[in-house]
């Protein structure tokens, strides 16, 4: 049987190899960690997440749950393991991201059918199944290759990580934890720093003015995709941008007053242990000793022992809606797979669901079967469509939301109830297949 190379171990590479290879498929996995590490990577583990550890809401009535739970039922190796690394995070599915990439290394290595190949790949051969899995930091030669193949430049914008603090370097007497409205467990599964007008004022103008780190590697000009976008970015929009934002105050209680605070910086748990915090919605560019004296200016945080500082990095993604067909391989090369963030996904889980979608057609390719193509009324199908068959000018990385569903045959006015709708009609159709393919 033809085997199918995987080029990238990250999450769309791992999803990919693991549906190659439970149909029956051999796979050559190759990664280049440990042997070369990009900026943004910090172990050898497989599916490591370099900036949140934050896997999106889990509810199935909102987008990013049920685009989980369409993960679930086509047999995904990731949400399996973040369920065993999971973490307090209210109604989002946080994990502990050692445990987590710990859990899918194991899994990858441990079957029989993939191979694990530790080797940097610069090219690829036209007539040999591959997916290219590279995610947002492909190494230049393989992404100028790849521009060179497709006749077209890359498009690039940056991401941003936030800086990670130890729990025990928080001061309580000023911090507390609570969850917005009461929600998630009684302690409340978030510490928050509330600030009063004045301390927001101060922190503001110190943000706005604090000296970014500069970006040596890149000629291009810097164009941040607004999922990302950097705190002392957002904060130069104006006074009150952030505070609308990430550090908005609606549904908690400063238990030291009794009322909400002016503003408030929630920091969520980064490991099981509850040990190490990250700032929510702090992606940073700034120079660490600039964090240092920012970040500290927040109630709670004077003293603050930053072990990860926040870094921002280029993400590289292809034009999709000119190169890939809806199966998500190469319309001129048709032996290529493209997943992940390369893809033009933005996301954790939708750059895995997309792994999932091309190892799935790639091994449909191999057994001699036909694509399979969800509907667009599904999330993970919805999503894919949009990337595939843009018709803008500007094609911009898109994530899960309710917004790229068809409407429903009857339209509801309640926003809870109809976004209840759009889910039970996506998991009708997973019913439906799992019926006939049960029937077959």
């Amino acid at each position: 049987m033809k085997t199918v190379r995987v080029i990238g171990a990250g999450l769309a590479g791992c999803e990919a190899a693991w549906q190659l290879a439970n149909r029956g498929v051999p796979v050559k996995l190759y990664e280049m960690k440990p042997h070369r590490m990009t900026p943004a990577h910090h172990t050898p583990l497989f599916a490591e997440l370099v900036c949140s550890n934050s896997l999106k809401a889990a509810r199935i009535d909102s987008a990013a749950g049920l685009l989980k739970e369409e993960m679930r039922r086509l047999g995904s190796v990731c949400l399996p393991a973040a369920d065993k690394a999971s973490v307090a995070a209210g109604g989002a599915l946080a994990v502990d991201r050692t445990v987590f990439a710990e859990i899918i290394t194991e899994k990858i290595k441990s079957h029989p059918m993939i191979e694990v190949i530790e080797k940097t790949v610069d090219d690829f051969k036209m007539d040999e199944l591959t997916v290219l899995a590279t995610g947002p930091l492909t190494e230049p030669v393989l992404a100028n290759r790849l521009s060179e193949l497709l006749a077209q430049e890359h498009l690039s914008f940056f991401d941003a990580a936030a800086p990670i603090v130890t729990a025990e370097s928080i001061d309580f007497t000023k911090a507390f934890y609570a969850s917005r409205y009461d929600n998630g467990s009684t302690e409340g599964d978030y510490i928050n720093c509330p600030m009063n007008k004045e301390e927001y004022l101060s922190f503001h103008e110190a943000l706005i003015h604090a000296e970014s780190a500069p970006l040596h590697d890149f000629d291009q000009p810097v164009t941040v995709y607004e999922g990302c976008m950097p705190i002392e970015v957002l904060a130069k929009r104006g006074t009150d941008s952030i505070r609308f934002g990430p550090m908005k105050p609606i549904g908690l209680k400063d238990p030291r007053t009794g009322h909400r605070p002016w503003a408030v910086v929630q920091l969520r748990r980064e490991n099981a242990a509850g040990t190490l915090f990250n700032l929510v919605g702090f992606q940073t560019n700034l120079k660490f000793p600039e964090q240092k004296r920012v970040f500290c200016m927040i109630p709670g945080l004077e003293n603050a022992e930053i072990i990860r500082y926040g870094v921002m990095h280029r993400n590289t993604f292809i034009n999709a809606p000119k190169v890939l067909s809806r199966d998500l391989s190469l319309k001129q090369y048709p032996n290529i797979f493209v997943a992940g963030q390369l893809s033009g996904v933005e996301g954790y889980m939708e750059s895995a669901a997309s792994g999932i979608m091309a190892g799935i057609n790639a091994a449909n390719r191999v057994l001699g079967k036909d694509p399979l193509i969800l509907p667009d009324y599904t999330m993970i199908g919805a999503l894919l469509s949009y990337i595939c068959c843009f018709e803008g000018k500007d094609f911009q990385p898109m994530g899960a939301n309710f917004g790229v569903l068809p409407s429903l045959a009857t339209p509801i006015r309640d926003k809870r109830e109809r976004y209840a709708a759009f889910s039970a009609r996506s998991l009708a159709w997973f019913e439906g297949r799992k019926h006939h393919e049960n029937c077959g």
